[in-house]
């Protein structure tokens, strides 16, 4: 009985005449439209008169501000994850590939990670796919260089850079030890920065314990084709945070191109040439590449386009929001808002909002919110901010950039996480070990089963 009782709570029974909404994509939008939807939806969602399912590849939203942090090694990086399934109890979660949207049709071709794709019917669809890395034709980037916008990039990133140190500690080569402890990022935006500061900052903690080591031995090269750096914290922000990074040896390569770092080769357009074991990439993003296979209308820069009420524009049953839209600015006539967290968790509210108006029969509202700023964190008690017109610096930019964050954060559970973690910092040192063979597990269980007698 109590099997049978579990079994009918986990699986119950779906009424075919319910409205269906398909949320595809579990990041920002994704999530919080998710628990903004389980609120409003409350009653239709217990009478069984509506059902949500969403979609993504993972099974977690990550918390992208804080992927600088966990890459230092300040945070855990399971606590920079909300799982979707303990979030969204309400809604089913899918764990796949959305390959096709036939919105004609209200289906979507939904390829899970084994077994066959899925014809999955829906009535009323929600785009919140996101963006992906935007990379250019430049040789050997796609060899060379890693990116920074999920938490399996990030921890590979700190491994990678702890390991570098470990080779060029073991090494008495100097070329091998120059090509290890030479860092570049390519991209002066927030993920770049703030990537390149918490990095330099965790590296200049781990050579304390390495003898062979000085700070003037580690080289970090940023390459930014613009003349600024965080153009979000406005020029005076900018500038002051370029003369800090300086000031920390931190070489600034402005209005500066990547041409190629073929093997790791790195060539500038200013005729720069060295070799560097890391490249990491954050030079921009792009609407996730599903919106090329969808009959959703797009803009000219390839998102979906979208009304100031995040309906999908001359079309039915369609909501669009986050990265992949083009949400028109109603405090900046012609201008789209920005493709930030900032306007993703507040869209996403809205977006809520207007679906439960529209099954209802209500009226649909509109997304209006002025760009409030932006706060960078550089490092330990470091950072930048320009928040409504007040421009910080220092440890009290610091401490706006970790409360702010902190507040967004999903759920009371990862925040208590969060803050556990900073009050163990202060405390004790962070650890600086390399765990990179967890990306490749069986290597030993490999070498050891080479080793057996073969049978003849």
């Amino acid at each position: 009985m109590l099997s049978q009782a579990i079994y009918t709570r986990r699986a119950p029974v779906v009424n075919r005449k319910s409205k269906h909404i398909l949320i595809v994509g579990g990041g920002y939008v994704g999530l919080y439209t998710g628990l903004r939807l389980q609120r409003t939806l409350r009653r239709e969602l217990r009478e069984g008169t509506v059902r949500i399912t969403l979609i993504d590849p993972r099974s977690y939203m990550t918390y992208q501000p804080f992927l600088p942090e966990a890459a230092a090694g300040n945070i855990s990086p399971r606590h920079v994850v909300a799982p979707l399934r303990r979030v969204l109890p309400k809604i089913r979660i899918l764990n796949g590939m959305v390959s096709k949207i036939h919105h004609e049709a209200k289906t979507v071709t939904f390829e899970p990670p084994a077994g066959q794709h899925q014809e999955i019917e829906y009535d009323v669809i929600v785009m919140a796919v996101g963006s992906i890395s935007r990379t250019l034709p430049i040789p050997g980037l796609e060899d060379a260089a890693i990116g920074f916008k999920t938490v399996g990039e990030a921890i590979a990133l700190r491994n990678r850079v702890i390991a570098l140190l470990d080779r060029a500690e073991t090494s008495d080569d100097e070329d091998v030890r120059r090509r290890a402890l030479t860092f570049v990022v390519v991209g002066g935006g927030f993920a770049g920065i703030e990537a390149l500061a918490e990095l330099e900052d965790m590296t200049e903690d781990a050579i304390k314990y390495y003898p062979s080591i000085e700070k003037k031995d580690l080289r970090w090269v940023l390459i930014e084709a613009s003349d600024r750096i965080l153009p979000e914290v406005g020029p005076e922000m900018g500038k002051w945070t370029a003369e800090q990074l300086r000031e920390r040896g931190i070489e600034l390569k402005l209005e500066t191109f990547l041409q190629s770092c073929e093997g790791g080769l790195v060539k500038t357009s200013d005729g720069d040439e060295f070799e560097s074991a890391t490249i990491v990439w954050t030079a921009g993003v792009k609407p996730s590449p599903v919106v090329n296979s969808c009959d959703l209308p797009l803009d000219e820069r390839g998102r979906i386009k979208t009304t100031t009420r995040l309906t999908v524009a001359a079309t039915k049953d369609a909501f669009a929001a986050g990265d992949v839209a083009g949400v028109p600015d109603m405090t900046n006539a012609g201008q789209y808002c920005a493709p930030n967290a900032q306007h993703a968790v507040r869209q996403s509210k809205v977006l809520g909002d207007n679906i439960t108006a529209y099954l209802r029969g209500g009226q649909l509202a509109d997304y209006r919110h002025r760009y409030a700023g932006s706060v960078a964190g550089l490092g330990l008690y470091r950072g930048v901010a320009n928040v409504y017109g007040v421009k910080l610096r220092g440890f009290p930019a610091w401490f706006m950039h970790r409360t702010y964050h902190l507040s967004r954060v999903p759920t009371v559970n990862r925040k208590v996480r969060v803050v556990a973690d900073w009050t163990l910092s202060l405390f004790f040192r962070r650890e600086t070990v390399s765990l990179g063979e967890i990306e490749h597990p069986r290597d030993d269980f490999r070498a050891a089963a080479a080793t057996m007698p073969k049978k003849k």
